[in-house]
């Protein structure tokens, strides 16, 4: 079982990481305090192991936040639950692609883009099924339909 190791609300585009021990997610919108991402990206999950790897391939030092991801959990394949379900605290997030690295990333770490594109290592994105809350410490774990 894996578990969440950090939560990032940003508040608009380009605004920098507010880390929280806990976040409420809302059915149909995502994160409260987050910025609106969309109906089908409404919660980005990043694995704290991927990011690691890419951090060694690019031969930098920086904290997850960088990514811009809400969720960071260790423990769990990421790349096996595209249209699965995951839990998170007391949420269900249903899966629904991979998180493609922007421009963005080599704006704040040059080389970050290409280290995050191959396995995964930019995360999952998803829309929140059941709201609640979650907290830094929760299990992350898939969850049967």
């Amino acid at each position: 079982m894996g578990r969440i190791v950090a939560l990032h609300l940003y508040a608009a585009k380009k605004a920098e990481a507010c880390s929280v021990s806990e976040a409420l997610a809302v059915v149909g919108h995502g994160l409260d305090g987050d910025r609106a991402r969309g109906e089908t990206r409404q919660v980005t999950v990043l694995g704290l192991e991927r990011w690691r790897d890419a951090l060694a391939v690019a031969g930098v030092a920086a904290p997850p936040e960088t990514r811009r991801a809400n969720v960071v959990v260790e423990g769990v394949e990421l790349s096996a639950l595209v249209g699965r379900r995951l839990r998170l605290g007391d949420v269900v997030l249903e899966v629904l692609g991979e998180t493609a690295p922007c421009k963005r990333m080599d704006e704040l770490v040059p080389g970050l883009r290409a280290a995050l594109e191959p396995e995964w290592r930019g995360g999952v994105h998803g829309r929140i099924l059941v709201g609640g809350r979650m907290s830094v410490g929760d299990s992350a774990e898939p969850v049967e339909r």
